[in-house]
């Protein structure tokens, strides 16, 4: 490394955040970038470990080299720390926005509770490349005459169509809705990622020869027999989208949505686009002047919270069946890997009330409209405590519990059993194709990112379709220079 004793003179610092007070008036992003001087500080604190956990199985799946663009950065050379950067992932203004950062859990620094600024330097470095001109289109020298389709926008399905376009593949890439992007663009929130970042992305891919298809449903509009019939291999990106059944009386009140039609609708208000989406409900859903309570303890249920303060929610409160985590973890016990811990988003910050421990037991109403939540208290199995009934009250509740697998309106019901569906422990389903050709039971059709694997981090959508793409390459061709 640049300088071994940097983590002992810098201290750890990271983007600080627009007072709550003023960024819930708005759905901008509202960190506060740090200047390039800083970011090479905390650059310089990457230790010369043995054995950089980061970038490896329990840290990164993308497999950053973390420590390497760390160097480059400390020894000034931002151009060569983002061609490094761009070498193993290939959207980190994506990841350096919204993903949790496992790479700083698995750094030795955290063994102190000071790990390197990863996710900072990482957003601060693809920002840079797009500011210094160095996002440009990357098209391939000679064309395959291969075709490839990709049957959805998001995260995987961009990483494997960049990834086989800059191959020569003819690539064609199918989207139900009117953008690019997936769940980056519909489900994750403005404040926490603007979409001028897809929309530069789109615009770099279809200068390499990548060709956006959108409003068509494939398996509604279009067949896959017929988009097999027209390309040399089709991939599977459609995500894990179908909420999951809470089981919950009173679910059919009014007011009573689960999270992501709400989050789908605002991103579109955002975008000054109609609300309607194909496959979720159209009936306007706002919080403005409401009790809201948001049933869930994850990213989505957050995403939740955060939305209903922008739209002027009078109080928020957030359920979680799971007691509250320690504010430290046992190192020793659970480092490098992912702890439960204390965390608050940026948008619990911002005024929720959080309430663990507490088990939904049905929402109430009158004449039919959400009037409250019925909860309880519940012990370490998740069992209800006897007399520790309450309601809360709710104008507005969102069930923000997790996704159990594709929709079946699509691909699923048209190719029916032709299609091997698998059934986790849990009751969701997948795509079934493994880790190493994502082949699926049909063949010339593979599958990858939360189609396949279930719903999970931006990151392994990333490395899904990078992986996908270096099988589909290496069937069509033999070989493959893509990377893996």
């Amino acid at each position: 490394m640049g300088k071994v004793t940097g983590f002992l003179e810098i201290d750890r610092q990271v983007a600080k955040y627009q007072p709550a007070s003023d960024r819930i008036r708005h759905f901008r992003e509202f960190s506060i970038a740090m200047s390039d001087q800083e970011v090479v500080k905390q650059a310089t604190r990457c230790m010369d470990c043995g054995i950089p956990f980061c970038h490896g199985p329990t840290g990164c799946p993308i497999h950053n080299q973390i420590p390497d663009w760390n160097d480059l950065l400390f020894n000034d050379n931002w151009e060569e720390a983002i061609r490094n950067l761009h070498s193993t992932n290939n959207f980190p203004e994506f990841t350096g926005r919204i993903c949790p950062a496992p790479c700083e859990e698995a750094c030795t620094l955290n063994l102190e509770d000071v790990p390197v600024a990863i996710k900072t330097v990482e957003q601060a470095l693809a920002d840079k490349a797009h500011d210094m001109g160095y996002v440009v289109p990357q098209p391939a020298a000679q064309q395959t005459g291969k075709t490839v389709a990709i049957i959805g926008s998001g995260p995987a399905g961009m990483a494997a169509a960049q990834q086989l376009g800059r191959a020569g593949h003819a690539v064609h890439v199918y989207e139900r809705e009117s953008n690019a992007g997936g769940l980056l663009r519909y489900g994750i929130p403005d404040f926490k990622m603007e979409k001028h970042h897809i929309d530069r992305r789109i615009v770099q891919m279809e200068g390499e020869g990548v060709t956006f298809h959108y409003n068509v449903h494939v398996g509604v509009d279009v067949t896959i027999d017929s988009l097999k019939s027209d390309h040399d291999a089709v991939l599977y990106c459609g995500g894990s989208e179908k909420p999951r059944d809470a089981g919950i009386p009173g679910v059919d009140l009014l007011g009573v949505h689960d999270a992501m039609p709400y989050l789908v609708q605002q991103n579109k208000r955002v975008e000054r686009k109609d609300i309607n989406s194909v496959g979720w409900p159209s009936e306007p859903i706002r919080a403005n002047a409401k009790h809201v309570v948001v049933v869930g303890g994850g990213d989505t249920a957050s995403d939740c919270v955060g939305t209903a303060f922008r739209q002027g929610a009078v109080k928020v409160t957030q359920l979680d069946i799971r007691p509250q985590p320690p504010v430290l973890e046992d190192k020793l016990a659970v480092w490098p890997y992912w702890a439960t811990k204390m965390r608050t988003s940026s948008s619990q910050a911002e005024g929720a009330v959080r309430e663990f421990q507490v088990g939904t037991l049905s929402f109430v109403g009158e004449n039919g409209v959400l009037t409250g939540v019925k909860c309880c208290q519940v012990d370490e199995k998740r069992q209800p405590i006897a007399d520790s009934e309450f309601i809360i009250k709710a104008d507005l509740a969102f069930i923000a519990i997790g996704f159990r697998g594709p929709m079946e309106n699509g691909v699923l019901k048209d190719l029916g059993e032709r299609l091997v569906i698998g059934v986790d422990a849990r009751g969701s389903t997948f795509v079934e194709a493994n880790d190493d050709d994502y082949q699926t039971s049909m063949e010339g059709l593979w599958a990858a990112g939360d189609v396949r694997r279930g719903q999970s981090l931006v990151v392994w959508a990333i490395r899904e379709g990078r992986q996908a793409a270096h099988a589909i390459d290496k069937a069509l061709m033999g070989t493959t220079t893509l990377p893996r």
